[in-house]
């Protein structure tokens, strides 16, 4: 463990970039929720302007393009996002958290010199691992890599499910079985695919309940071949896809959680301001106690919420291992937001 935090973005300037994102969110994407929830997408012109800012490469390397934030930093963007509609943080969270992860712990320098660059332009990436039969579920996955007969390389054949942003995508973390005579985790390999590798194709959208804007969509590998470079880490990190794979979704249960707490924050302030206005038997109901002992408890649970998150991320700056502690705050803030939500309706 070190002593010293990762560096990440420059405090002032970050302070500075901080506050513009908050303006943006209130001045610029919330006015713009109604026509993304009407058209089930985000505006092009509002795409554009997230990758003018550099929102799909926040955690890329400043050499390599990006802005280079810590996991603290990262997770008071996320939050200050995600207190806008949940489809504007969702279209550059996989670049910013999964795949930045994954070519990060386990990535060749000609990797990271190719693909960072790409998404911290704004190329959209995607993180396949979920399947219709599993999820974290290693020992299920159904989708293979055989070695290719006529050469160097392997075939994919399989299926992936809600992947996020899979037809906006340009690239694909897709994981697969390399060993058929291994289960579980050992027999796992990790694989860059270009989106436009021929045999790839993304099935329509899912129709959803809500989060809409949000895209996920199944993805069919049909005898898609790739190179032995296309292995995340190159061929001597063959069978080690599904180790990789774990330690980046240590930093996705960070990224949801801080979705949630900000999700949570846009919940108190639309209800504190609807209890001070709406007015019930001669009286605002802000000044009813059970109101007041709902935004009391909102409020409480967002603030435990809140101070998980930044604990552990504090902690992974600082080198320290937090499987469990992001593990608690997915947990938490979750069932939190939920609960916040419920005394919000």
């Amino acid at each position: 463990m070190s002593e010293t935090p990762a560096p990440g973005m420059d405090a002032e300037t970050f302070d500075q970039f901080l506050e513009q994102l908050e303006r943006y969110v209130r001045e610029r994407l919330i006015p713009a929720e109604a026509e993304v929830i009407a058209n089930d997408r985000i505006p092009d012109e509002i795409v554009a302007e997230m990758k003018e800012m550099g929102l799909f490469g926040l955690t890329v390397p400043e050499d390599f393009g990006g802005a280079g934030l810590n996991t603290t930093q990262y997770a008071k963007v996320v939050k200050t996002m995600a207190y806008a509609a949940p489809a504007y943080r969702s279209i550059f969270s996989i670049n910013v958290g999964m795949f930045n992860s994954a070519i990060k712990n386990g990535g060749t320098d000609a990797q990271k010199a190719e693909w960072w660059p790409r998404i911290a332009a704004g190329e959209i990436a995607c993180f396949g691992l979920t399947e219709p039969g599993s999820g974290s579920d290693s020992a299920a996955m159904a989708t293979t890599a055989r070695p290719d007969p006529d050469g160097n390389g392997w075939i994919l054949n399989g299926t992936k499910r809600y992947i996020t942003n899979a037809v906006r995508a340009g690239v694909f973390t897709v994981f697969a079985r390399t060993d058929p005579e291994k289960d579980g985790a050992d027999g796992v390999s990790a694989f860059i695919v270009p989106a436009d590798t021929p045999g790839i194709t993304v099935a329509k959208p899912d129709r959803k309940l809500g989060q809409r804007g949000t895209k996920t969509s199944d993805v069919i590998f049909d005898d898609v071949r790739v190179p032995d470079s296309a292995i995340l880490g190159g061929p001597d990190r063959l069978h080690q896809g599904f180790r990789t794979a774990m330690k980046v979704l240590e930093r996705g249960r960070l990224h949801i959680s801080a979705v949630c707490v900000g999700i949570a924050d846009r919940l108190i302030d639309e209800s504190t301001h609807y209890a001070a206005k709406r007015k019930q038997f001669g009286q605002a109901i802000g000044e009813f106690q059970l109101v007041q002992g709902m935004l009391a408890d909102m409020k409480t649970e967002w603030y435990a919420g809140r101070s998980m998150v930044i604990d552990a991320a504090r902690k992974k700056d600082l080198g320290e291992a937090v499987a469990t502690e992001s593990s608690c705050c997915k947990y938490f803030c979750s069932e939190m937001v939920g609960r916040v939500a419920d005394h919000a309706v």
